[in-house]
């Protein structure tokens, strides 16, 4: 047989339903306030003048049986006031694991020159690749992603992150001409290596976005895939561009529309196959927007997720201290509106 629970038991189990429980000493000034209210309507004058006999063959009227009532709102809506600030709450049936599961990811973007080729018409191809990379950030849920951008040299423009917000800004203002020309192709994959150094994630990627053949930096491409390979990282090679001769603005025209002419960039698929194959990641090729969009997906398709983040269970509560303000602000109103006409005392 189940004991019958005690009153501090029962007293707790009530509290636990608001955020703020120690919010209710408030109400032990509420007898003080009541008795402060009777008090003060005894000893206060009402008449000043010793002769109210004729006043008294009248008989009370209804404002007589009113005066007691605003003090008592003002009272009441204290209470109510006192409970609001408890902040009342219904707790959700369902639990949600607050661990984060995901794969770390860092992408390795060219921006060299070479990516204003407008194959990809009737944009260019860095422009065709910060909408796919945008759109990719904000599919994602909880996995972080950095950015190394690179053209004769690489340098990190975004640590792992799941501030997705920040990140597809970053993306958004990409530029080429901005770093010093060139493709340091080895450069930008050792240094997306070294951001996933630390990270303990199941999962590390390195993504290569590029367009042309290494020909600047200080490491070649095959040391830096072999770096990868020993820290157990794939690394995940995206050729965009169609090859060959392809349109490359040459300036504007008396008009000043972008003038173009037909430029061949030089590109080396197997140094990517090369270094993709030997950290056990893949080889894409993408010669339009939406291959590009789907060699990414790819890329996460063949990944494990993991726990990178540590986190118990997650509760939620819903509000409930909305209707006990409301009453107390309307007890608040209706206690000044009778104040400033059925009780409206004149001097």
């Amino acid at each position: 047989m189940t004991p019958e629970p005690t009153l501090l038991e029962q007293v707790r189990a009530l509290l636990t339903g608001y955020h703020s429980p120690l919010a209710f000493v408030a109400l032990a000034f509420v007898p003080i306030a009541l008795v402060w209210v009777w008090l003060e309507k005894r000893t206060r004058a009402v008449l000043r003048f010793s002769a109210a006999t004729l006043l008294a063959k009248q008989g009370r009227g209804l404002r007589a049986y009113l005066t007691w009532l605003p003090p008592v709102m003002r009272v009441l809506a204290f209470v109510m006031a006192v409970v609001a600030l408890a902040r009342p709450q219904e707790r959700d049936s369902k639990v949600r694991d607050a661990s984060v599961e995901g794969i770390d990811i860092m992408i390795a973007l060219d921006l060299s020159t070479s990516m204003e080729a407008a194959d990809f018409r009737p944009n260019n191809r860095l422009h065709v690749a910060k909408e796919v990379l945008a759109e990719f950030i904000a599919s994602r849920a909880n996995d972080r992603i950095g950015l190394v951008v690179f053209s004769g040299a690489a340098y990190t423009q975004a640590p792992l992150t799941l501030d997705y917000g920040v990140l597809k800004e970053v993306v958004r203002q990409l530029r080429t001409r901005v770093l010093e020309d060139g493709t340091a192709i080895g450069d930008a994959v050792a240094t997306a290596v070294n951001r996933l150094r630390d990270s303990e994630a199941k999962s590390r990627v390195v993504v290569l976005i590029t367009d042309g053949d290494n020909n600047a930096g200080t490491v070649s491409p095959l040391d830096a895939a072999k770096a990868a390979k020993a820290l157990g990282v794939p690394v995940y090679s995206i050729l965009v561009g169609k090859g060959g001769k392809v349109p490359f603005p040459a300036g504007q025209d008396i008009f000043g529309n972008t003038a173009w002419r037909d430029v061949e960039i030089p590109i080396n698929p197997k140094l990517l196959e090369d270094m993709a194959k030997l950290t056990g990641g893949e080889f894409y090729r993408a010669t339009d927007r939406q291959e590009l969009k789907e060699n990414l997906q790819k890329v996460l398709d063949s990944l494990e997720r993991s726990k990178i983040l540590e986190g118990g269970v997650i509760t939620n509560y819903r509000e409930l201290f909305h209707p006990w303000l409301l009453a107390a602000f309307t007890l608040l109103l209706l206690e000044l509106l009778l104040k400033a006409t059925v009780l409206k005392v004149f001097p």
